[in-house]
Order: C-alpha cells, then sequence, then structure tokens
C-alpha cells in the first residue's frame, strides 16, 4: 500500500508528499484494515454541496394562529390594525377573523403591563419592516385601497368591487381597514374573480368586522352559500338593504337568518335566485317591522303562498312592489288587492298566469286606496273589464304605465280613465288595438286633471277621416309625446291642437308623416308657450315649420332636437338667433347645416346655449372652428361627431382651448 501514495508515475514524485493528507483522497470509514497514524479530523468530509442559505424566521412568524390570534386581537386603534394587516396576508386574514367583542380594549391587571408591552414592542418591530421594505406583501395595497376611498353619507363608507377585483383578500382588507375611518355602510359585489372570487370566508370577513353595514347588495357570485349570508344575519344587525342577483347557492335558510336578526330591513330585492322560494317571503313579512319595498324577479320557487304570507303580514307597512317573471296566479293579485292598504307603488312584469279575473278581484279589493304609481308590462291577462275595475278601485292613482298588453281597446282605456278621478300621467307603449278614437277618448274623459300623455309603438293609432263634435280642451295637459307611432299624421296633430291650447312640451318622434302642413295648427294653439320641442326623426319637416316655432315660441324655448329632420338648413339657425334668447340646448345632427348657419348662431349675443349637437353635418369645415369656440364661451357640451369635413387639427385645437366644455368628436 506504501507504493501506492509513494507512486510517482512518468513525471516522478508522491502524489501527497505526507500520507497524513490523504484524508483529503480518501474518504476512510471503520471497516477499511489499514492503520495510519492518528491524524487532525478533515474539516470537509463530504463532497461539496452547493445550497442557499436557510431564511430564519422571526419568533412572531413562528407562531401558530391560535398564539398570533391573541396577540392581534389586543390591538384595539384602528391605525395599529391596519398596518398590522400590511405584514402579511397571513396577518391580514388573521385580524379579519377577529369580532369587535374579541378585542381587548383595555387590561385592568396591572400585573400584565410588561406583558402587553413585549407583545405590542414585537408588533411594532414587524410593522416597521413593512416601512422599511423588508416585508413586501400584495395585503398592504388592498388595506392602502381600503382605506383611502371617500367617505359617503352619515359618516359611513362606500365600496364597490367589480369583475376581477372581487377577491376574499379585498373583502378582509375592507374588514380591517374601513372601522377606524367612519365604519362601512355600503357594500356591493359585482361579478368575481374567476381564479380566486369571492367565498364564504369574505363574508365572514365582512360580518365580523363591519357591524355598521347598512346596504350588501351581491350580483353574480355564485361562490357565496348561506354560511357567508348567515354570519352577516349575526354581525350586521343595522342591515337595511339587501340585493340579491344570480346567487344560486342561497336558499331560504340564510333568508330566514336575515329576516330574524336584521329587524331594521326596509329594502329587499331578490332576482334570478333559483333557491329561494316562499318560506323567505313568510320570514320578512313576520319578522320585518319595517319593511317598504321588496322586489321580486325570476324566482320559480315563489309562488302564491308566498305572496299571500309576505302582503297579508306586511301589507300595513310595505309601499313599494315590483313583482316580475313569477309563477303567481290571480289568488296572489287578490291578495294584494286586499291587504296592500299602505302600498303605493306597484309594477306588474311578464306575470302570464294570471287572468282577467285577477286584475278585476285586484281592483275590487278595495285595498289600493293608497295607490299613485302603477305599472304593468307584458301581462296579457290585461282587459276592458279588468283595467275598468283598477281605475275604479284606485281613486288616488296618479301614474299609470302600460306596456306590451295586446288585449286591451279603447273601450277599456276610456273607462279606465274615466274611473281614474286623479290621473295624471298616461303612458301607453306597444298596444296596438288602442286607436285614434282611444287616444282621444283620454283626453276627452280627463280634461281637468290629465297633464302627461305618451304613447310609444302603438301602430293601431291611424288617420281617420272622422269628426270629433265640439267639446272643452283639455287645458291641464301640458306634455305630450307621441313616438314611432307611423299611422300618426297631420290629420291627428290638428285634433291634438284643438283638444291641448296648454301644452309646454311636445315630442314627435318618427313620425314619417307629419309635414308642416301638420305642425302649423299644433304649435299655433299652444297658448301657454313651448318649452321643450322634439321633432326627431321627421324627415319631412322643413325650415318652414321650424322657423315658425322658433318665431312664435322664442321667448319661452329652452329645448329643440331637429336630429335627422333633412330639410332643415341654416334657415333654421338664423331664426334661433334672432328670436330664441332662451334656449339652452339645441340639436341638429344629420341636417343641412352649413359654417354659415354656425356663424349666425355665434353672431347673436343674447343667445347662451349650453349643449349642441351637430353630428353627422358633413357639410360644415374648419371654417366653422372659429364660430365655435365664440359659442363654447357658455357652452358645457359639444357633439362634432362624424363631421368629417372638420380636421383633426381643428377638433384638437377646440379640446385644448374648450377645455370647460365636454367634446365629443
Amino acid at each position: 500500500m506504501s507504493k501506492v501514495f509513494n507512486f510517482s508515475g512518468d513525471h516522478g514524485g508522491t502524489v501527497y508528499p505526507s500520507p497524513k493528507k490523504s484524508s483529503l483522497f480518501l474518504s476512510l470509514r471503520n471497516h477499511v484494515d489499514v492503520y495510519f497514524p492518528p491524524c487532525k479530523r478533515s474539516r470537509v468530509a463530504v463532497p461539496f454541496v452547493f445550497s442557499e442559505k436557510k431564511h430564519k424566521l422571526s419568533s412572531i412568524d413562528v407562531l401558530p394562529d391560535e398564539c398570533l390570534f391573541e396577540v392581534l386581537r389586543r390591538l384595539s386603534d384602528g391605525k395599529d390594525r391596519s398596518a398590522s394587516a400590511c405584514v402579511s396576508k397571513r396577518w391580514l386574514m388573521l385580524l379579519s377573523s377577529i369580532r369587535g367583542d374579541e378585542t381587548v380594549i383595555s387590561n385592568p391587571n396591572p400585573s400584565l403591563e410588561t406583558e402587553e408591552r413585549s407583545i405590542q414592542t414585537a408588533l411594532v418591530k414587524s410593522v416597521d419592516c413593512v416601512k422599511k421594505g423588508e416585508v413586501v406583501d400584495s395585503s398592504a395595497a388592498e388595506v392602502a385601497e381600503a382605506e383611502s376611498q371617500d367617505i359617503e353619507g352619515e359618516g359611513h363608507l362606500s365600496r364597490c368591487l367589480d369583475g376581477k377585483k372581487a377577491t376574499d383578500v379585498r373583502l378582509a382588507a375592507i374588514a380591517v381597514g374601513t372601522p377606524g375611518h367612519g365604519g362601512l355602510g355600503k357594500l356591493s359585489i359585482r361579478g368575481s374573480n374567476p381564479i380566486r372570487g369571492v367565498t364564504d370566508t369574505g363574508l365572514k370577513a365582512i360580518a365580523r368586522g363591519c357591524p355598521s353595514l347598512r346596504a350588501l347588495s351581491l350580483w353574480n357570485v355564485s361562490s357565496v352559500s348561506d354560511e357567508g349570508l348567515t354570519e352577516i344575519a349575526q354581525g350586521c344587525h343595522l342591515l337595511e338593504k339587501l340585493d340579491l342577483c344570480q346567487c344560486p347557492a342561497i336558499t331560504d335558510m340564510s333568508l330566514m337568518a336575515i329576516a330574524k336578526n336584521c329587524p331594521n330591513l326596509t329594502s329587499l330585492t331578490i332576482e334570478s335566485c333559483s333557491k329561494i322560494g316562499n318560506e323567505t317571503l313568510q320570514a320578512v313579512g313576520r319578522f320585518c317591522p319595517k319593511l317598504k319595498f321588496v322586489s321580486l324577479k325570476n324566482c320559480p320557487l315563489i309562488g302564491d303562498q308566498g305572496i299571500a304570507s309576505l302582503f297579508s303580514s306586511a301589507g300595513h307597512v310595505l309601499t313599494k312592489v315590483k313583482l316580475h317573471a313569477l309563477n303567481i296566479s290571480d289568488i296572489a293579485l287578490a291578495v294584494i288587492g286586499h291587504y296592500g292598504i299602505a302600498i303605493t307603488d306597484i309594477a306588474l312584469i311578464g306575470l302570464q298566469n294570471i287572468n282577467e279575473r285577477g286584475f278585476w278581484v285586484m281592483g275590487n279589493g278595495q285595498g289600493l286606496q293608497k295607490l299613485r304609481s302603477l305599472a304593468i308590462t307584458a301581462c296579457h291577462g290585461v282587459t276592458d273589464l279588468g283595467l275598468e275595475a283598477l281605475g275604479k278601485g284606485c281613486p288616488n292613482l296618479k301614474l299609470f304605465c302600460l306596456r306590451k298588453c295586446t288585449i286591451l281597446s279603447d273601450n277599456g282605456l276610456v273607462a279606465f280613465a274615466k274611473g281614474s278621478v286623479a290621473l295624471e300621467n298616461l303612458q301607453l307603449e306597444e298596444c296596438h288595438r288602442i286607436t285614434q278614437a282611444g287616444f282621444v277618448g283620454v283626453l276627452l274623459s280627463c280634461g281637468e286633471k290629465l297633464k302627461v300623455l305618451s304613447m310609444v309603438k302603438c301602430f293601431g293609432v291611424k288617420e281617420l277621416a272622422c269628426r270629433f263634435p265640439s267639446v272643452l280642451p283639455c287645458n291641464s295637459l301640458q306634455s305630450l309625446s307621441i313616438r314611432n307611432c307611423p299611422g300618426v299624421g297631420n290629420a291627428t296633430l290638428a285634433i291634438m291642437g284643438r283638444l291641448c291650447p296648454k301644452l309646454t312640451h311636445l315630442e314627435l318622434s318618427g313620425l314619417l308623416q307629419v309635414t308642416d302642413e301638420g305642425l302649423f295648427p299644433l304649435v299655433q294653439s299652444c297658448e301657454a308657450g313651448l318649452v321643450k320641442v322634439n321633432l326627431s326623426g321627421c324627415v319631412n319637416v322643413t325650415d318652414r315649420s321650424v322657423s315658425f316655432i322658433t318665431e312664435l315660441h322664442g321667448g319661452s324655448l329652452e329645448s329643440l332636437n331637429v336630429d335627422e329632420c333633412r330639410y332643415v338648413t341654416d334657415m333654421t339657425l338664423l331664426a334661433i338667433s334672432n328670436n330664441c334668447w332662451l334656449l339652452k340646448e339645441l340639436d341638429v345632427s344629420k341636417c343641412g347645416i352649413t359654417d354659415s348657419g354656425v356663424a349666425s348662431l355665434a353672431s347673436t349675443v343674447r343667445l347662451n346655449l349650453q349643449i349642441l349637437s351637430l353630428s353627422g353635418c358633413s357639410m360644415l369645415s374648419d371654417k366653422s372652428v372659429p364660430f365655435l369656440q365664440k359659442l363654447g364661451q357658455t357652452l358645457m357640451g359639444l357633439n362634432i361627431q362624424h363631421c368629417n369635413g372638420v380636421s383633426s387639427r381643428c377638433v384638437d385645437l377646440l379640446l385644448e382651448q374648450l377645455w370647460r366644455c365636454d367634446i365629443l368628436s
């Protein structure tokens, strides 16, 4: 073996001058049968391994959650809690799990002061690391954002999380950061982060840290279940408004907890929640004495039993009700008509299972004495008999809106108008069996009280070659709106001129048969002076009638809209500049306006336009820019979209100089 160590090879000499240094080459073990003199132990006895140095955790991070919970709950100051939440996500989630009654505000035992000081010192050191940049965590940004938003309404904060921003971490940050800044009053969650969205954990944090919550909205939050909402019921007893939309995991169980634990609940909205049914309405009607507003939409489990329980228990306090696409029948409307003694507003939409009998019983129930607003949309059970009963059974009804009710005829509408002794506003939309006779019959029946009359897309109204007897005009009507009714023409306008002498607001939109000859008698009969005129889409109206309006009503006219009136030209703008010194809003989009017309507007001193729309006026050029700059001294809004003759350079110049004006280009 000595020869091995004395081997010199081709160059002579030994590999190791001394046999003792051979331990650097060979690793000897107890089983080696070779004797060597005792030597110093090698400092490196294993092959070299390059490894990173292990990070030594601080003593506070070694603590389990139970111990750290005891430490953090002794932070009573809001600033200290917020600063501690910035240390790490772990600290943030622990802080958000502490209820208000679990916080140790003061310790009366003097013997524990030293322990308290040591705990606070440890926390301060950890927080100082955050300030110096030694600890960086996403929770710090969440808490900072939760604290930085504005305060709204009576010292309470309002927070809204949309889409990707809606996460449990943000809710935890809100729960920790808002109590020290007035308390969270309103929380709205719309959508959820697809990867780490809102779950019951986030709602639990809000329930424990925000007892001042008064309004909660959950829209399209599929991961929130009864567990989270029940925590809200147990921790937020001041809740007044609850809005649930597309929450498939929430059932009657959590809503019953809300009803029992939140006696201040005044508003409840439930939409497209497939597991919420009659038990919720029973509990709400029984345990919520302050309930004022209920809106129910597309909930298949809600039926007659739930509606009956709600109104029989809370009908004396409910004031506003909206029922949309529910599986209810005539029984539900009968209960509403009998028990709804405090209701002022009702909206019934898409109730396909209700027939004529339901509306008839509702009107004859004698319970809707305080009803002031009634809207019925797409309810095919509305007939002449049912509508007449509603008119007689609602003596204080002032606003009636009827949409997409195809069975109703002129007889039912006139009978309703005669029975509604207080009706002031009547709106009809897509009621195709209503004709000119029904339209005029309403005016004759409500001659002393009706103020607003509107018809939209009523294709049954057509020109009739008949004469109406001389009757007293409807002196109360102030606003007339006829939109997109293709059968309305000059003859109908002539009748309106005789029956409506006190008009101040006139809207005739999308009426292709209306010409100057029809407008002249109507405009001339308006004794009170027109304030607002909308002729958009009346493509056969020309400068003659529009100029006539400005000359006759220029002293009162404040708004004029002639959008898409292609025969309106610079002559109208010249008439406006000479007569309309009170005009504030002018829309001449897609008209035959040129630079000369804009110059005419800018030449007058008395005109103080605030809104001007020139969209689609293709004949405008850069020459109109100086005149727009002059008009811009009073303008708050200017629309020059699709004005291809105006260069981008001039648009930029307008944007620079008219910095107080909102410009659409």
